[in-house]
C-alpha cells in the first residue's frame, strides 16, 4: 500500500472519528456515530497494517486478530452496569501501550546510533527505524521529549486507571487515602521525573525512562486512592483525557499524523467533559485531583423528623391519582439491571394518560452518561429523558417524583447545608413535588457517604428493596 493511500486512510479515519464524536452527542444519532468510529478504526489499522514499511506480518495479523476477539468477547459479557469499570480498564491499556512504545523508540534509537557511530549502512533500514536514522541532532533531542511525555503521561493513566478501575468495581475502598506526605509527595516524584527527563534528553540512557516509569505509576496509584469514590465519575473521563495526550505525545514519536490527530481528539473531548461535570457539581478541577468530595468543612445540619417506609400499594395509588410523574434515575437502577422494569412502568403509566419524564443529573451514576445509555437501552423515548437544566423547574408542579438508587443527586443539603461536604452542588429539586417516592435497599447512606434530609422530609416515603424487585410489585398492580 503506498503512502498516498495510506494518508487518505489517515485522513478518512480522522473525519470518521470527528463525526463519531459529534454524533455521540445527540441520542437519535448515537448508534451511528458508533458506527462512524468502527469504521474509522477498522480503516486506520488496515491502513496501518498494510502501509509501507512495516512487515512481520506473521506476528502482527495473530496479534490483531487475538485482540480483536478478545475486545469482542469482554464487550458481550460485560454488563451494562459494569461499563464504567470497563471503561476504566481499557483505558489502562493505552497509558500501558504508550510506555511500551517509548521505551522501544529508545531501544530502536540506541540501535540505529549504534549502526552510524560504527560506520553502517543504515540505506537499508525500513519503518520507524529509517524514520529514526533520517532525523538530526535536534530532531532526536525533541524526539526524546516526546518519549519522555509519553512515558510519563503513560505511566501515570496505567495506575491511575486500575485504581479507578478498582473503586468502580468495589475492589478497592471508595474512601480517599493517601501516604503520609499526601500531594507533597506526588510534587516530590513529578519533580524527580522532570530531572530524569531531562537527564534522558541529555543522553543519560534508558535508564531513566525505566525510573520515570516506576515514580510515575505511583504519582498516577497515589494519586487517584486520595480521590473520593464520589468524584470517580470526574476521574474517569479525566484518565480519558490522559490517555488520549498520551496517545498523542506516542503520535509525535512514531511520526504518525492519525494516533496525534486521534490522541488530540480523546484529550481534548476528555478535557472538556471533566470540566463539565466539575461545573454541574460545582466543583474546582484542580479540588478534585487534590482529593476528597468538597471544600467544606464544620459541623453538618442536625437532620429532624424520620423516615417513613411505604409498601407497593401506596405508591400505586398515588401514581393513579397523579397527573405528572418524573422519575430520577440513579447507579441503584444500574445495580438490579432495572431499566426494563421502569421502561415497561413507563409504558403503563403513558398509556393511562400520564406525563412520565425522566431527569438526569449530569454526574448520575459512575459514568457520564450512565442513565442515558441504560435508558436508551431499554427503549425508553429519547424525547421524556430530560437533562436537570431542562426539568428542574417543572417539580413543583409535578405529582409524583420517584427516585431509582439515587442519593447525592437528590440531596438538598447541597442548598441548605453550608457545612455539607456537597455545599453548592446543583441537583435535582425533587423535593418539591408533591409526593416523593424513594427506591431504596436500606437506610445507608450513598456512595460519598453523606446524610440525606430528603428521606426525611413530610412529603418522602420510603419503598425499601431491590429497585428490580420493587418496580416488578407495582408492575403486578399497574395494568
Amino acid at each position: 500500500m503506498s503512502i498516498g493511500i495510506v494518508s487518505a486512510a489517515y485522513i478518512s479515519a480522522a473525519v470518521l472519528f470527528i463525526l463519531s464524536l459529534g454524533g455521540l452527542s445527540n441520542q437519535e444519532n448515537a448508534k451511528r456515530a458508533v458506527w462512524f468510529g468502527i469504521i474509522g478504526m477498522g480503516v486506520a489499522v488496515v491502513g496501518t497494517i498494510f502501509g509501507p514499511g512495516l512487515g512481520n506480518y506473521w506476528l502482527l495479523v495473530p496479534a490483531v486478530a487475538i485482540g480483536a476477539y478478545a475486545g469482542y468477547e469482554v464487550a458481550r459479557r460485560v454488563e451494562m452496569t459494569e461499563m464504567p469499570q470497563l471503561v476504566a480498564a481499557l483505558h489502562s491499556f493505552v497509558g500501558l501501550a504508550a510506555v511500551f512504545i517509548g521505551l522501544n523508540a529508545e531501544l530502536e534509537l540506541q540501535h540505529v546510533m549504534g549502526l552510524k557511530a560504527s560506520g553502517a549502512d543504515v540505506a537499508h533500514l525500513a519503518g520507524f527505524a529509517e524514520h529514526l536514522a533520517q532525523k538530526t541532532v535536534t530532531e532526536i533531542s525533541i524526539l526524546k521529549v516526546e518519549v519522555f511525555l509519553g512515558i510519563f503521561i503513560g505511566a501515570i493513566t496505567f495506575t491511575g486507571s486500575i485504581v479507578a478501575f478498582g473503586k468502580l468495581a468495589g475492589k478497592i475502598d471508595g474512601k480517599p487515602k493517601q501516604w503520609p506526605g499526601g500531594h507533597a509527595l506526588n510534587a516530590v516524584m513529578a519533580i524527580a521525573c522532570l530531572v530524569l527527563g531531562i537527564m534522558f534528553v541529555m543522553g543519560s540512557g534508558i535508564w531513566t525512562m525505566l525510573v520515570v516509569t516506576l515514580l510515575a505509576g505511583l504519582i498516577g496509584w497515589h494519586l487517584i486512592m486520595g480521590i473520593g469514590g464520589a468524584d470517580m465519575p470526574v476521574v474517569v473521563s479525566m484518565l480519558n483525557s490522559y490517555s488520549g495526550w498520551a496517545a498523542a505525545a506516542i503520535g509525535f514519536t512514531l511520526g504518525n499524523d492519525l494516533l496525534i490527530v486521534t490522541g488530540a481528539l480523546v484529550g481534548s473531548s476528555g478535557a472538556i467533559l471533566s470540566y463539565i461535570m466539575c461545573k454541574a457539581m460545582n466543583r474546582q478541577f484542580v479540588s478534585v485531583i487534590l482529593g476528597g468530595f468538597g471544600g467544606a468543612g464544620g459541623p453538618a445540619q442536625e437532620i429532624s423528623g424520620e423516615m417513613i417506609a411505604i409498601d407497593a400499594d401506596g405508591v400505586v395509588s398515588a401514581l393513579e391519582e397523579a397527573d405528572s410523574v418524573i422519575i430520577i434515575p440513579g447507579y441503584g437502577l444500574a445495580v438490579a439491571q432495572a431499566q426494563q422494569a421502569v421502561s415497561e412502568l413507563t409504558k403503563r403509566l403513558r398509556a393511562q394518560g400520564k406525563e412520565v419524564r425522566f431527569a438526569i443529573h449530569p454526574v448520575a451514576g459512575r459514568l457520564p452518561g450512565h442513565m442515558n445509555v441504560l435508558l436508551a437501552e431499554a427503549k425508553v423515548p429519547y424525547d421524556i429523558v430530560m437533562e436537570m437544566d431542562e426539568i428542574n423547574d417543572d417539580f413543583p408542579t409535578t405529582d409524583v417524583a420517584i427516585v431509582i438508587g439515587s442519593n447525592d443527586i437528590v440531596n438538598p443539603a447541597a442548598q441548605d447545608d453550608p457545612n455539607s461536604p456537597i455545599a453548592g452542588m446543583p441537583v435535582l429539586e425533587c423535593w418539591k413535588a408533591k409526593q416523593v417516592f424513594v427506591s431504596k435497599r436500606g437506610q445507608g447512606t450513598g456512595y460519598s457517604g453523606i446524610e440525606n434530609p430528603l428521606f426525611y422530609k413530610e412529603n418522602t416515603r420510603m419503598f425499601y428493596g431491590d429497585a428490580k424487585e420493587s418496580l416488578n410489585k407495582l408492575l403486578e398492580q399497574i395494568k
